[in-house]
Order: C-alpha cells, then sequence, then structure tokens
C-alpha cells in the first residue's frame, strides 16, 4: 500500500493535525472473524446500565420510564456505528477525528474522559456484592480488585487480545447466568408491564432525580467518552484501514507495534467501494447482534428479575436492591441460590470495571498522542496508555480509601457528567462524518436523521439536569 502521497484539503480538511495519506482498503474479513470489539463494549455496559442504573429505577418505580431505556439504547446503536465509520474509512481513532474537525475538542475530552471515571464506582459495587457473599470489608475488595485488573492489563502482549478474550468468557458466564436466574425468578406480569412501559411514551413517574435518569439514559450502552473506544477497538481488530495500523501491546510482555500519527483515505475506485460496502454492512450486524440485541436482552432480563423480586418492598439506598434481590431469591431456592446471584453480581461489575478501565486509559491515550505528543518516540501510545491505566488506577483506590465509599452514589456523578459529554461529541461527530468525509463514505441522510436525533435526545436531557443543578451550586433552588 502506498502511504506517501498526503490527501489534499479539498478532499478531507487536516484541521491542526497531519494530512491522511492514501492506501487501499483490504480484503473484507468474514463476519465471525469480526467479532470482538462488541462483546468488550457490552462487557462494559452489562454491568452499569443493565445490572445497576435501570434495574434500580425498575424496582423503585417500576418500568413507567422503560420507552426511555429503549430509545436510549437504540440511539446509542447509531453513535457507536458512526464511531466506528471514521475509523473503518481511515484506520485512524475517532477521538483524533474529532480534533481535526474542531482543535479544543482535545481539551474538553481529556478532562471529560478523566473527571468523571476516577470515581471507583464498580469496583465498589463489585466488593459491595462480595461483601454480601464473605462478609469483610468492601474497600479492601475494591482496592484489590484494581490492582488485579491493572496487572491483568499490563501482563498480555496485546492488551486488545487480553481485553477480548476476558470478556468474551466473562460475558458468556454472565448472560448465562442471568437467563436461569430470569427464567426461575422473573413473573410474567412483570414482563407484561415491562411491554406496557415500552410504549408509555412521555410518561416519567413522579420523585425520580434528574441526575439519576439522566445517569441512565447514558449507561443503557456504554455511555459518555466510553463509546469513543470502540473506534479504538475495530482498528485493533484490524477493520477496515485499522488493517494498517498497530495495536497497543504491553511494555512488559508485548513488542512494540507502529501506530502512525494519521491514518489512510482509500480511493473511490470500484474494487475499494465493494469493499466499503462489505465492511460496512458487516460491521453493522456484529455491532447490532452483540451490542444492541444481547444488550437489549440483558437489561430486559436483569430489570425484570428487580421488578419481580423485590419492587413493591421496602428498600434502603443505593445499591440495597441488590441485596435485597438476593434475599427474596434466597426465600425461593435457599441460601446458596442468594450467594450465587451475588456472585454473579461480582462478576456482572467486575466485567464493566475491567472495560472502563481499558477504555479509559485507551481513549486519554489517543488524544495526548493524537494532539500533544504527536511524533515523540518517548510518548508512544503504549506508554501513554498505562500512565493513565495505573493513574486512574492509583487515584481509584485513594479515593476508597479517604472513605468516598457508596458505590450509587459514585456512579450516578458520573454517569451525569458522562450524558452531558455524549450531547456534545454526538454533534462534533455528526459535523466529522456528513461534512469532512468523502460522499462516498460519509454518512447517509438515514444516519444523518438519527445523529441529530441523538444530539437533540442527549441534549434535552444534559439541558434539564444543568438547568436544574446549576442553580443549587450557588445557593439557589434549595
Amino acid at each position: 500500500m502506498a502511504r506517501e502521497e498526503r490527501v489534499p484539503d479539498d478532499v478531507v480538511p487536516a484541521g491542526s493535525v497531519p494530512a491522511l495519506r492514501y492506501g487501499d482498503l483490504p480484503k473484507p474479513i468474514g463476519l465471525r472473524k469480526m467479532i470482538g470489539p462488541s462483546v468488550i463494549m457490552l462487557g462494559a455496559t452489562i454491568g452499569s446500565g443493565e445490572f445497576v442504573f435501570w434495574p434500580h429505577l425498575v424496582s423503585h418505580w417500576g418500568f413507567g420510564i422503560w420507552w426511555i431505556c429503549m430509545l436510549a439504547l437504540f440511539t446509542q446503536f447509531w453513535i457507536n456505528m458512526e464511531i466506528e465509520r471514521y475509523t473503518l474509512a481511515t484506520g485512524e481513532s475517532a477521538v483524533l477525528g474529532l480534533v481535526r474537525a474542531w482543535r479544543p475538542w482535545a481539551y474538553i475530552a481529556l478532562l471529560s474522559n478523566t473527571i468523571p471515571w476516577v470515581w471507583p464506582g464498580w469496583a465498589m459495587g463489585g466488593a459491595t456484592c462480595l461483601s454480601y457473599v464473605a462478609g469483610g470489608r468492601p474497600v479492601v475488595y475494591g482496592v484489590a480488585s484494581m490492582l488485579l485488573i491493572g496487572l491483568v492489563l499490563s501482563i498480555g502482549p496485546v492488551v486488545y487480545k487480553t481485553v477480548e478474550k476476558l470478556q468474551l468468557v466473562m460475558v458468556a458466564c454472565v448472560m448465562a447466568l442471568v437467563v436461569v436466574v430470569f427464567l426461575a425468578v422473573v413473573k410474567w406480569e412483570s414482563v407484561a408491564e415491562m411491554a406496557r412501559g415500552t410504549v408509555s411514551v412521555g410518561q416519567i413517574p413522579d420523585g425520580i432525580g434528574l441526575p439519576l435518569l439522566l445517569g441512565a439514559i447514558a449507561y443503557a450502552g456504554a455511555g459518555g467518552s466510553l463509546n469513543l473506544a470502540q473506534s479504538s477497538y475495530v482498528r485493533d481488530k484490524s477493520y477496515g484501514m485499522g488493517a494498517f495500523v498497530g495495536r497497543i501491546t504491553s511494555p512488559i510482555t508485548g513488542k512494540v507495534e507502529a501506530i502512525p500519527d494519521t491514518g489512510f483515505l482509500p480511493r473511490r475506485t470500484e474494487e475499494n467501494l465493494a469493499r466499503w460496502k462489505a465492511w460496512w454492512r458487516a460491521a453493522n450486524w456484529e455491532h447490532f447482534l452483540l451490542f444492541f440485541v444481547l444488550g437489549g436482552l440483558s437489561l430486559i432480563m436483569l430489570s425484570c428479575i428487580a421488578h419481580s423480586t423485590v419492587f413493591g418492598l421496602e428498600l434502603g439506598e443505593g445499591m440495597d436492591f441488590i441485596r435485597q434481590e438476593g434475599v427474596q431469591i434466597g426465600k425461593q431456592f435457599g441460601g446458596m441460590a442468594s450467594k450465587a446471584f451475588w456472585i454473579g453480581g461480582v462478576l456482572i461489575l467486575l466485567t464493566t470495571e475491567l472495560g472502563l478501565m481499558d477504555m479509559v486509559a485507551r481513549v486519554s491515550a489517543e488524544l495526548v498522542r493524537g494532539h500533544w505528543a504527536r511524533g515523540s518516540g518517548s510518548w508512544t501510545l503504549g506508554r501513554l496508555y498505562y500512565v493513565f491505566l495505573w493513574g486512574e488506577i492509583l487515584f481509584g483506590c485513594a479515593i476508597l480509601i479517604a472513605g468516598f465509599t457508596r458505590p450509587l452514589a459514585l456512579l450516578v456523578l458520573s454517569a451525569c457528567l458522562n450524558g452531558l459529554v455524549m450531547a456534545f461529541y454526538s454533534f462534533l461527530l455528526l459535523y466529522l462524518n456528513a461534512r469532512r468525509l468523502p460522499g462516498w463514505l460519509a454518512m447517509g441522510r438515514l444516519r444523518m436523521v438519527a445523529m441529530v436525533w441523538a444530539c437533540a435526545f442527549y441534549g434535552y436531557f444534559a439541558l434539564r439536569v444543568l438547568s436544574a443543578q446549576v442553580p443549587r451550586l450557588f445557593g439557589k433552588g434549595g
């Protein structure tokens, strides 16, 4: 593949990043060989919206707002595919592409990808579930889990392969457990309520706090800046033009792979056009089946489990509903069933903790490398990845040791901030893929409408939260 000729600005504006280079799309691979990126994304989502946020809402308020959940998941599918589009077309991370579109995005993205995610809510959530089974101090379990994940991600030679293998195993185990519990405890009345809630568009039960609602909307899927990591995964899986870009490797056991500071654009030829259509079709199917369908099923099953077991009971604050779910399951099937459910909760939250640690480090490293450390021989993408990975681990441990140990409160804070981020980058992504890519690679009208909807959907709820919460910062409105 010739990599010398630069793409002129009248084809793809370079912005503040060096111009793309021309190349040819590689031959498409089969759908089965493409499986991986969406499983990792599913693993990161199953412990947030699926296991915590939406079951929490359902356990307290029923399925009255279930229509919002389905809209949010549907909307995230379109967003994620536009994130994939840019990387399929250029081999370059969408994070860097957004910097091309608007340079200040680099500063906003770095803050939004670190501040909301340093709060170790998932580590503490899994630790709390483990304490239901084994007793002991959740803080100790939370710190240990973060250190263990950091060690695992540091030892595997190729980070993507390590994450993919772990998530494939853990997601398979989680889905099997959820199906068993669903079949054992869910009442048909709960399924009927869920179906009614799906079509009750416009209804929002009284008493639901806006930050909690925005958090649940953001996490009906991956949520916030984490969605942007999908471009890194499809690149490391060698989707499209990503086949010509190296992967993040371990500084301990891996061999450094060349990751250029700019991507490659295919010329419009009959062969490239046919290959693009094949890549795009297969990528859509992979994400639809593994993220949208499996993610939707896990949301439905876990929320129906919560509704059938604890809805209508007097519940405590935070994650007490998960403890009560286990208690109610134990009343039907014995104490071992309670422990099995809580151990499943540990596994679910561990998959999310693993995924988000990797995603946060990826997105931050892509930003710093592409904008501030471009061309540096010392600050490679791999080294930056591990700086951010261990930085978030050590900071998270410090937060837990300092006494900030309320898992749901930490998750709500993180999710609320990420809901605001999603509204912002959806607009930039719409501009990038509609106006900056050549027409044959750019989004069509249907996808453009979907992205306009995404901007409006997340923007509306973000503005609602801001209008309610900002006055409180200045001592107004209670």
